[in-house]
């Protein structure tokens, strides 16, 4: 991966919809060499796909909550990853140091809800206890972090 696919990069995580025309001229490419560019990082697994950013609270997901869980002496690890992948609610999973094996996010309708699936989540094989936090307002997420990317980028235009 040289400075051009990470320029490629970068501006695809600020905007996953643009077109190969818009890449190249902002990348000083041609539209082919980008598109060529961009399956290669594709099939190289570096863009491991796009997705549309929406709004949850307008599709009937306004409740969020950060679910820390601590698993049993001998839950593996593994296991309790599969096992939370299985429920819908959880949109994300991460494994962390500390007291904690896991934090999750997790997306529903309602704090009944919440409620539901906090016992869904404790009844888990493996899983010991939970720690939730409700999310009150959400002030950024999902933000593409190109700090590096583009620090990389000037540093070799700069040489």
């Amino acid at each position: 991966m040289d400075q051009l696919d990470r320029k490629i990069i970068a501006e695809l995580r600020l905007n996953g919809r643009a077109t190969y025309a818009e890449l190249g001229r902002t990348v000083g490419l041609s539209p082919s060499s980008v598109h060529e560019r961009v399956g290669k990082l594709e099939a190289a697994g570096v863009i491991t796909g796009y997705h549309a950013v929406v709004d949850p609270g307008t599709v009937g997901l306004g409740v969020t909550a950060l679910v820390g869980i601590q698993p049993t002496d001998t839950a593996t690890d593994d296991d309790v990853a599969e096992a939370l992948g299985q429920l819908a609610e959880v949109e994300s999973c991460y494994a962390v140091a500390g007291d904690e094996a896991f934090v999750v996010k997790v997306r529903v309708a309602t704090v009944d809800e919440l409620e539901r699936t906090l016992g869904r989540l404790r009844r888990i094989g493996g899983v010991a206890r939970t720690h939730t936090t409700v999310v009150l307002s959400t002030r950024f997420e999902g933000r593409p972090n190109n700090a590096v990317l583009i620090e990389r980028v000037a540093s070799a235009d700069r040489e």
